[in-house]
């Protein structure tokens, strides 16, 4: 072999390694981040959550759950067709800004401009969402700039408070 075809493979050798290492120490978190948004956790809550002094709750914060979680841009209780127990049957000619599945761990995060977003999930019966303001608008999240707004999304309509 000639000195020329060593040399090529050791320095093409070591620009793989430099790419692997490179590789590596860039690896990007798995933890998900919104420089400006919305960052949350799903959580599901059944079961009884009334006070008692005999009974006790094992997860009374819920259970974080896998859910589409839709943003919309703010929706009022007038543009929706309301269901039972937070569920909203229709939601008309809204379309929603992103949808994102939270992780198994229930977290979310979602990047978005400055706004008044809804935020709702999807659940096996329909779209989800148990909060409103006093103005009738529907789980009502501002976000503000270069700020990410930290979030409970909790499914409580298997619960009894």
């Amino acid at each position: 072999m000639s000195k020329t075809f060593i040399y090529l493979a050791f320095v093409l050798f070591g620009l793989s390694l430099t790419a692997c290492a490179q590789k590596h120490t860039h690896r990007k978190s798995t933890k998900p981040v919104a420089m400006q948004g919305i960052c949350g956790i799903v959580v599901v809550k059944r079961g009884n959550y009334m006070p008692s002094p005999t009974t006790t709750l094992s997860n009374p914060n819920g259970s974080p759950v896998e859910r589409d979680v839709l943003i919309f841009p703010l929706l009022n209780i007038t543009q929706v067709e309301p269901g039972e127990n937070g569920f909203i049957n229709s939601v008309g000619e809204a379309k929603p800004i992103q949808t994102i599945k939270s992780g198994k761990d229930g977290k979310f995060c979602v990047n978005l401009p400055v706004g008044q977003y809804s935020v709702l999930v999807r659940e096996p019966k329909g779209l989800y969402a148990n909060l409103s303001d006093t103005h009738n608008n529907i789980f009502p999240v501002s976000v503000k700039a270069n700020q990410s707004v930290m979030i409970t999304v909790a499914i409580t309509h298997q619960a009894v408070f």
